[in-house]
């Protein structure tokens, strides 16, 4: 029995890391492929940043989060922890501004305050809004310009089950990547460069029902790598417009990251139809989050507040096992990731995949 279990074990993980390559998500709409679902975004005009919204319908879903970058910016995190009372998330909040941008959870709060959505006291119900940030402040100017609450209220009232709109919107607005490496071997006065990265969102549907879709805005550190080929989509430029390669910069003599600490990250949403606890969706997000690691390179560093919660809505009545699930969300987050990168459009000083050539056969 143990061999069997282990080679049913084995079966799943093969199976999820050749999904991407096979039937995928034939509605093409990403993470709002999830029954119950709604994606909405809202981009300032100002400057590139911006907010997204991920909604739930109905009494919301159990929720997860996994949160292994060394510089996070999240509220309502300590909430989902299994040993915590609030099982229930209505909504998750992915913005940029730093810090700043926490203020758009409120407007989100408020929206759905408004129809009475939320976790019911004796006084009325209160909203469950996790979030997390991503730093964008030095892109474009003034740096005043951040998502507020008003923007989280926006992107609330946008969210619908239509296909998930990609690239350089909402919480990707002022996402880049590519800022390892600095101006180390380069001649004097020379340095390299990041690339415009955003927001992107892929899902896996199975015949028997079961969905697992993802949402990521991707603001990293290091480059965006497809992980069916290893090549890189986006990332670190050399003056002359090449390809640094993380890969390769990490072991060169004296070369070290370059990027404040805080100034980065990573963000994401993993949601599934399947029926799980509080505990096994913690393991979802933390299986997931793998597939940052997996088109990232490097991720989780110091300089970067990688967080991906995780949502299980439990209309599927099938079988839900978490370590399909998570085996499935991690394939998802890691083709979301490629995707953030692939779908992005150039803004001043920052170019984009599309423009160099790199976006995969696959998404041109």
């Amino acid at each position: 029995m143990r061999r069997r279990g282990w080679l049913i074990a084995a079966c799943v993980v093969a199976a999820a890391s050749i999904a991407l390559g096979a039937v995928d998500d034939p509605t093409g709409r990403g993470l709002t492929a999830v029954p119950g679902i709604r994606v909405g975004h809202h981009t300032l005009s100002e400057r590139p940043t911006g907010c997204t919204v991920i909604l739930v319908d109905g009494e919301g879903a159990v929720g997860g989060v996994a949160q292994r970058g060394g510089a996070p910016g999240t509220r309502e995190t300590n909430l989902l922890d299994p040993l915590n009372l609030v099982e229930r998330v209505n909504a998750v909040v992915l913005a940029g501004g730093s810090a700043f941008g926490l203020d758009a959870a409120q407007g989100t709060m408020r929206y759905l305050e408004e129809r009475g959505i939320g976790y019911r006291t004796g006084a009325g119900v209160v909203p469950i809004v996790p979030a997390a940030i991503l730093y964008d402040l030095g892109i474009g100017s003034p740096a005043s310009v951040r998502p507020t609450a008003d923007c989280g209220y926006r992107a609330a009232g946008a969210a619908s089950t239509d296909r998930v709109v990609e690239g350089s919107v909402g919480a990707g607005a002022g996402a880049t990547v590519g800022k390892f490496g600095g101006a180390i071997g380069l001649p004097d006065g020379a340095r390299r460069r990041a690339m415009k990265s955003g927001i992107g969102s892929a899902a896996i549907v199975l015949p028997s029902g079961l969905v697992v879709g993802a949402l990521v805005a991707v603001n990293a550190v290091g480059d965006v790598i497809d992980p069916s080929t290893g090549r890189i989509v986006a990332g670190i430029l050399n003056p002359d417009g090449t390809l640094a390669d993380a890969r390769t910069l990490m072991r060169q003599a004296g070369v070290t990251a370059g990027a404040r600490p805080g100034e980065n990250t990573t963000i994401g949403v993993v949601a599934t139809n399947a029926r799980l606890s509080k505990s096994q969706v913690g393991r979802v997000a933390l299986m997931a989050d793998d597939g940052l690691a997996r088109a990232i390179n490097p991720a989780h560093t110091l300089a970067d507040g990688d967080t991906v919660f995780a949502l299980a809505t439990g209309t599927w009545t099938g079988d839900a096992d978490p370590t399909t699930i998570g085996a499935l969300a991690a394939e998802a987050l890691s083709e979301a990731v490629v995707r953030a990168a692939a779908m992005a459009a150039a803004i001043e000083g920052y170019p984009a995949a599309r423009d160099i050539g790199t976006v995969p056969a696959r998404l041109r």
